[in-house]
C-alpha cells in the first residue's frame, strides 16, 4: 500500500510541473512574461522627436514585446510597456495621450481639456 502511495505523489507531482512549464511557455510566447527575457532579446533603442517629446523605443525579437521611454526635457518621464498587447498612458501635465504596440509602433495624440 505505501508503495502505491508514492507512486501517486510521484505522479501527482510530475503533472504539476507540467502544467507549470506548460503555462510558462504559453504566456512566453505571447509576450506576457516580460522578467523571463534576456537583454540580447531585445533591439537597440530608436530614439525619435516627435514635437516636443523626445522618445526611444525598443521592440523584442522572440515575442511580440515592445517598451517605450518618452521624455518631455526634465519635466516628465512617461514609460509604456506593450508585453502581448497594446499600453495606453497619458501625461500628467500636458495630457498628452501615448499609445505603444507590440510592434513598437508609439502613437502621440495631445488632449484638449
Amino acid at each position: 500500500m505505501p508503495l502505491n502511495r508514492h507512486r501517486a505523489i510521484a505522479w501527482i507531482l510530475v503533472l504539476v510541473a507540467v502544467l507549470v512549464l506548460a503555462l510558462t511557455g504559453v504566456l512566453f510566447h505571447q509576450g506576457r512574461t516580460p522578467g523571463l527575457y534576456p537583454e540580447r532579446s531585445w533591439g537597440p533603442w530608436k530614439s525619435e522627436t516627435m514635437g516636443a517629446w523626445s522618445t526611444h523605443v525598443r521592440t523584442n525579437s522572440w515575442v511580440p514585446a515592445a517598451q517605450a521611454r518618452v521624455h518631455y526635457g526634465k519635466a516628465e518621464d512617461v514609460h509604456l510597456d506593450a508585453f502581448g498587447g497594446t499600453d495606453h498612458d497619458t501625461s500628467v501635465f500636458f495630457r498628452t495621450a501615448f499609445t505603444l504596440t507590440p510592434d513598437g509602433s508609439l502613437t502621440v495624440k495631445e488632449t484638449r481639456p
